[in-house]
């Protein structure tokens, strides 16, 4: 059985909510502004109806009781009154110290390496499709691991589509809704030759950059062609604990990256090949040389050192330490966290028939479909 208690402390501008032992405060606007009643919140979909103005700058709380398991607020000088659950506040406080280390991320993600061979996240797609339990399996190990596979997928053009439609939406792009990967006579990226590909992340000449993509296997007859995948976050993890000056350099200044490749498209973007966020948190990861376009952006006395820095960074994802490696069979896919997850591909043998497509889609319906999936999984 919970515990609670509820005190009014510095006039009312604070609540202090004990629950359990655990004790956090919340001041009275922000519990204003989060209240959950009908005339603050439309029940239809959750959005505020009420702007900052819209309350008081002296409000407070006149009374604060604990009634079944609810926090009761009634707030002066508006006389309004709004009851919180003590589960909901709880998952909400604030009353804590805050990370001020840069490169943190949250619990919900595990940065990995190649012990992660032996257990990579797998789905058929036929449980996917027809399982939501199965599918948001998948998808949570998409958002821990930023990778996952899956196999028994249809093989015909433009099967993939289906499998981004089992959370969200597809991407399109110059390239169109899905592109086929497979070696070409003159071709207009790297991608579609048969040679290696260093581990990169794609698009970063898009802002906002794609944050998902799915490549899927429709026939691969050929030596070689294995496909790897590396997660940025770890490496940008070993680079700040080897060199916290070369990681400083690289999240503090923007690269900039172009596509000039197809008549009429012109794309640039400049960003830094390691975002953190305003409170330090590691966002995304951005690496690929063959879209690379001169550093503008790092001043003349931190170039040599940004080299250095860029350097190192491409040592540690190259490091077969780093690497999980599989070669994709007709039925195959792999999806990736396109901000995170590096991929690459081996050289592979000119005869023989290698084909596979790709296709882009965003982690907000990922996110969204997986968070329905779990309230689902809560309500059975």
């Amino acid at each position: 059985m919970t515990i609670a208690d509820a005190q009014l402390i510095d006039g009312g501008r604070v609540i202090e909510l004990s629950v359990d032992g655990r004790r956090s405060r919340f001041h009275a606007i922000w519990l204003r502004d989060n209240a959950l009643d009908p005339k603050t919140r439309s029940p239809a979909n959750g959005q505020r109806l009420i702007t900052i103005l819209d309350i008081p700058y002296d409000t407070r709380a006149a009374r604060a009781t604990i009634v079944n398991g609810d926090l009761k607020v009634f707030f002066a000088p508006q006389q309004h009154e709004a009851s919180f659950p003590i589960e909901w506040l709880m998952a909400r406080a604030y009353d804590r110290p805050l990370s001020t280390a840069c490169g943190w991320t949250s619990g919900g993600i595990t940065r990995w390496d190649r012990r992660l061979q032996s257990s990579v996240p797998t789905v058929r797609y036929g449980d996917a499709a027809q399982d939501r339990k199965a599918l948001g399996g998948w998808l949570a190990a998409v958002r821990r691991y930023g990778f996952a596979v899956m196999t028994e997928a249809p093989t015909h053009s433009g099967s993939l589509l289906s499998v981004a439609e089992l959370f969200g939406y597809v991407r399109e792009t110059n390239y169109g809704r899905w592109f086929d990967v497979r070696a070409e006579v003159n071709p207009n990226n790297l991608a579609y030759t048969n040679l290696g590909l260093q581990a990169h992340t794609d698009n970063p000449y898009r802002d906002p950059v794609p944050t998902l993509q799915i490549l899927a296997c429709l026939e691969n007859t050929v030596e070689g062609g294995d496909s790897i995948v590396v997660d940025g976050f770890k490496a940008a993890e070993r680079l700040q604990q080897e060199k916290p000056d070369a990681f400083e350099l690289l999240a503090k200044h923007c690269a900039r990256f172009e596509y000039s490749g197809s008549k009429g498209v012109r794309l640039s973007a400049k960003r830094p090949i390691i975002e953190l966020g305003p409170d330090g948190e590691l966002i995304a990861i951005r690496f690929n040389n063959r879209s690379a376009a001169p550093f503008l952006d790092t001043p003349f006395e931190e170039m040599e050192g940004y080299y250095a820095a860029c350097r190192r960074f491409a040592e540690l994802i190259q490091d077969p330490e780093m690497e999980v490696t599989f070669k994709l069979r007709p039925g195959e896919l792999f999806i990736v966290d396109n901000t995170r997850v590096l991929h690459a591909r081996k050289a592979f043998s000119s005869s023989g028939s290698r084909r596979l497509q790709g296709c882009y889609a965003d982690k907000d319906g990922l996110l969204s479909t997986l968070a329905a999936i779990e309230e689902e999984e809560l309500l059975l």
